[in-house]
């Protein structure tokens, strides 16, 4: 039986330099990833508090994980997620 995460709410901090449509576009890039939605909540001087939603088949999280850093974006938290099986 394998399990695949098919939803992840993150929260997150990002310099206010990176658009994020650029963001998005490159999570979305990420194979198994099929939509990104990103919610600014907060607004700094430099940064950004964003709300990340990223929805797909199977989402590698740690790949996730990695564009974000590339994009110069922190995770705070993983605030949901929805994982399915399949038998």
């Amino acid at each position: 039986m394998s399990t695949f995460i098919k939803k992840l709410l993150i929260d997150a901090l990002k310099p206010r330099e990176i658009p994020i449509t650029e963001l998005s576009k490159a999570i979305c890039a990420i194979k198994g990833v099929e939509e990104v939605n990103i919610v600014v909540t907060e607004v700094d001087a430099r940064t950004e508090t964003v709300k990340i939603t990223v929805m797909g088949s199977d989402i590698d999280f740690e790949e996730v994980s990695r564009v974000m850093a590339e994009n110069s974006a922190a995770i705070r938290s993983v605030d949901e997620v929805t994982v399915s099986k399949v038998k």
